[in-house]
């Protein structure tokens, strides 16, 4: 864990000033996935995309092959053994996130049936359970649908985590972990949190997946 936030301090020495915090958003997401517990994540703009980019990098292997357990090539190759082996080599190992910005079904309905400020906190609400993890991201720290979503999870007993810029915003006080990145402008912020969640994505792929 300790090399991937180096790594990414090497590349980028301002976020110097996010490496413990880094660290600890690493150390949640490791406990909640070791006892069962799953990602929420979400934003607007390019944070939606950005959100869609963390999932990419847990649901399958980043710098890891991730195969499947031993176990489960077994029972797929029992059930069908004409075509276990070839689903087997085709699945990798995967660590539970969910992506909140992509129900575009639900979410065109909810903001126009009832309030587009309690989108993703309606999600939060039918996916989450206490011991999972939600990753807000909005780089003034004051979307109001990503701190409607923290308040839910919070009242559900997950843990938060924030990526902002610097002032931190509302999400300052209300995460458990606060990433600030130190930049003001949209896209600068933005630009730093990449490297930010590359890291994260990065160690927590080691624990589970070996490097």
């Amino acid at each position: 864990m300790q090399r991937n936030i180096q790594a990414m301090v090497d590349k980028y020495p301002e976020l110097q000033v996010c490496a413990g915090e880094t660290e600890q958003a690493c150390q949640l997401l490791i406990g909640s996935f070791r006892n069962g517990g799953k990602l929420l994540v979400c934003g607007n703009g390019g944070s939606a995309s950005d959100s869609e980019h963390i999932v990419g990098e847990l649901m399958k292997g980043f710098m890891s092959k991730r195969p499947i357990p031993s176990e489960f090539r077994t029972t797929l190759n029992e059930l069908f053994p004409d075509e276990g082996l070839y689903i087997a080599d085709r699945l990798q190992g995967t660590l539970p996130a969910i992506s909140l910005v992509s129900h575009t079904a639900f979410m065109t309905a909810f903001a126009n049936d009832v309030s587009a400020e309690t989108v993703f906190a309606q999600q939060v609400y039918g996916y989450g359970n206490k011991g999972d993890v939600l990753i807000g991201l909005s780089t003034s720290g004051n979307s109001p649908n990503v701190v409607r979503a923290v308040q839910v999870a919070k009242a559900l007993g997950m843990h938060t985590i924030g990526m902002t810029g610097s002032d931190g915003g509302r999400l300052k006080s209300l995460c458990d972990v606060s990433i600030r990145v130190p930049y003001e402008r949209t896209l600068d912020i933005q630009e730093r949190h990449l490297p930010v969640y590359h890291a994260i994505c990065l160690a927590i792929e080691e624990v589970f997946f070996g490097p």
